[in-house]
């Protein structure tokens, strides 16, 4: 209820801030929950508000309305930033990001107006940097360098099957409907990469930083998908096809191998084109696109740095 959506492939409708969901029951449970996909509620099946609900309803005082909405907005977002910094403390040297998450959390369990108050750019605008040394770190120790820099690279439907991507910098990549079946991702840096609809069957993603739940859920993958420890394989991926053929290193051979270079295209892309079902391109990125409504980022997955929620809530500036 607290959160709008826009009709897009997320969403099959439009939902202002505040206004529940048709699709809301009675007893205050999804009508559609065990079919958000198949009705055109990916956005809702891939949501993940990091805690921030539970924690606002503990809230003393604070009771369902226009105030509780907001609260939540701006503790949604810093929840974001508080598992980011989580990951950097515990994989890398924990001082900084340990010191920041302390900050941030304490903001967050302090006044609510205060909190409501907060300029949350401000507080990405530091928390990027120490995001970024932290993932240096992991690279370095795990002898992988740093990689590709594909920051903010359009890969939309871009075919990079079995490309060699260890440590590659992908912050805020856009890969909807990317084909990395079979990718090397160990120790890539995913922070707020798109990754709706791309293909991860059969990829490796042990040890990549900064991945969540809600970007998995978002993807298509498979039980020959390898993923980090600290999350679940997505329910609805399917079982690895007999025999793995996905596509490995031994499949970057051809032309159309899909090698990723730095300005932002793989080799072997075409414009225009996905594999599977010819929509990436220009109308892959209109389709996912959508359209931008309301100030609180609803539920959903859309691209990175501007925060896979739709709304105005981005990813830490990295760039800085």
């Amino acid at each position: 209820m607290a959160l709008p959506f826009a009709a897009s492939a997320d969403f099959a409708e439009d939902k202002p801030a505040g206004r529940p969901c048709r699709h809301l029951t009675a007893d205050h449970r999804c009508g559609i929950h065990d079919r958000l996909r198949d009705s055109g509620y990916q956005g809702c099946a891939v949501f993940d508000c990091y805690g921030a609900g539970q924690r606002v309803t503990a809230r003393p005082g604070l009771v369902p309305g226009a105030a509780m909405f907001e609260v939540f907005r701006v503790t949604r977002q810093l929840h974001e930033l508080l598992w980011y910094l989580a990951e950097a403390a515990e994989r890398a040297e924990p001082a900084e990001p340990s010191a920041l998450y302390a900050e941030i959390d304490a903001l967050v369990a302090g006044d609510a107006g205060t909190l409501v108050a907060t300029d949350v750019d401000a507080l990405r605008a530091r928390v990027g940097p120490v995001l970024e040394r932290a993932a240096a770190r992991v690279r370095a120790g795990a002898g992988a360098g740093d990689g590709r820099d594909l920051r903010g690279a359009d890969l939309v439907g871009a075919r990079m099957r079995g490309a060699r991507l260890r440590g590659a910098r992908l912050r805020g990549a856009l890969l909807i409907a990317a084909d990395l079946r079979g990718a090397d991702l160990r120790t890539a840096d995913l922070l707020g990469a798109d990754l709706r609809d791309t293909d991860l069957r059969g990829a490796d993603l042990s040890g990549c930083l900064f991945l969540t739940q809600p970007q998995l859920e978002a993807a298509r993958g498979d039980t020959a998908t390898v993923l980090p420890s600290r999350l679940s394989r997505p329910a609805h991926w399917p079982a690895a096809h007999p025999g793995g053929a996905h596509g490995g290193a031994g499949h970057m051979a051809g032309p159309s191998a899909g090698k990723a270079t730095p300005r932002g295209r793989a080799k072997g892309y075409r414009p225009g084109k996905r594999s599977g079902d010819g929509s990436g391109g220009r109308r892959g990125r209109e389709r996912y696109e959508g359209r931008r409504k309301g100030t609180g980022g609803g539920p959903g997955a859309g691209r990175g740095g501007e925060n896979r929620n739709r709304g105005t809530d981005r990813r830490p500036d990295d760039r800085g």
